[in-house]
């Protein structure tokens, strides 16, 4: 398994920036709760799926198998 950023720079930078005005959680989401702090709790529990490949909700990680 490999975690790694989205190979789009631009795409990296601005969910970043989206991040940081919403204290590190996921600006693809409308609440602030635990589950939405980056890593979210969606990607965390895909990430544990052994057959999951692909990107979180926000698309700034990428799982390979």
């Amino acid at each position: 398994m490999k975690i790694s950023f989205n190979k789009d720079e631009k795409l990296v930078a601005a969910i970043r920036e989206g991040l940081m005005k919403k204290e590190l959680h996921c600006p693809c989401r409308r609440e602030m709760t635990d589950d939405t702090v980056c890593m979210c709790r969606e990607f965390r529990e895909q990430i544990a799926d052994p057959d999951f490949e692909g990107y979180c909700h926000c698309m700034l990680y990428y799982k390979e198998k």
